[in-house]
C-alpha cells in the first residue's frame, strides 16, 4: 500500500523516493564533519560554497514539491517548510523571503552568511520529510498530469519530479567536489 493507504505506490514513485533519500543521505554524510570554514570555502571567487549549494538544492526541492502538491490538488494546504517552520527567520539571509537562489550573482552567493551545518541539515531533513509525504500521496494517474503550462512543452508531474531529482543530485555532487578541493588544499602535506 502507498503512504496514503489506498493503492500501492507506483514504481516511478518508489524510484523517486529512493533517489531523494540518497540525496538526503549524501547531505547527511557531507555535513557529519563539516566545519564552518569548509562550508564557506569557495574554490574560486565565482564558485559556490558547500553551504550555499545545500541551501539552494533544499530551497528548490521545497519550492517545487510544494508547487507540485498544490498543482495536483488545489485544496492542498502544502506550504514550503522554509516558511511553515520559519527556517527563513533562522537563516536570516539577505535575500527575498521566497528566494531559492536561482540566478544568484557571485555577489549574492558571497552574501549568503549561513555556515552552520546543523541548520543546513535541519532544513534539508524537514524538506526531505515533506517531499516524501507528498510522494506518498501520488497515484499513477498523477504522474502524467500537466502541472505547469508556462513551459513549452507543458510540464507534467513526472517531468517536474525528475527535474527536481536531477538538480538536487547535481548540486550535491558539486558540494562534494568543493569539499574534496577544500580537503586537498587543507590536508596536503607540503615539502
Amino acid at each position: 500500500m502507498g503512504a496514503n493507504g489506498s493503492e500501492p505506490e507506483p514504481s516511478a514513485v518508489l524510484l523517486l523516493r529512493d533517489g531523494f533519500t540518497r540525496v538526503s543521505e549524501g547531505i547527511e554524510t557531507l555535513l557529519e564533519s563539516a566545519e564552518p570554514r569548509m562550508l564557506r570555502f569557495r574554490a574560486s571567487n565565482s564558485a559556490n560554497p558547500v553551504a550555499w549549494l545545500i541551501w539552494h538544492l533544499s530551497r528548490v526541492q521545497d519550492d517545487h514539491f510544494t508547487f507540485l502538491a498544490r498543482a495536483l490538488d488545489p485544496a492542498s494546504e502544502a506550504e514550503q517548510r522554509w516558511i511553515a517552520n520559519d527556517w527563513v527567520s533562522r537563516f536570516n539571509l539577505p535575500y527575498r523571503r521566497l528566494d531559492t537562489g536561482f540566478g544568484h550573482s557571485t555577489e549574492q552567493v558571497a552574501d549568503f552568511g549561513m555556515y552552520d551545518g546543523q541548520y543546513l541539515r535541519g532544513y534539508h531533513l524537514d524538506v526531505h520529510r515533506h517531499s516524501l509525504e507528498i510522494l506518498g500521496t501520488l497515484r499513477e494517474s498523477d504522474l502524467g498530469t500537466v502541472i505547469d503550462r508556462r513551459w513549452d512543452p507543458p510540464v507534467t508531474a513526472a517531468a517536474r519530479l525528475v527535474s527536481i531529482l536531477g538538480e538536487t543530485t547535481a548540486h550535491l555532487a558539486q558540494a562534494e567536489f568543493v569539499r574534496g578541493i577544500y580537503k586537498d588544499m587543507n590536508h596536503t602535506k607540503r615539502p
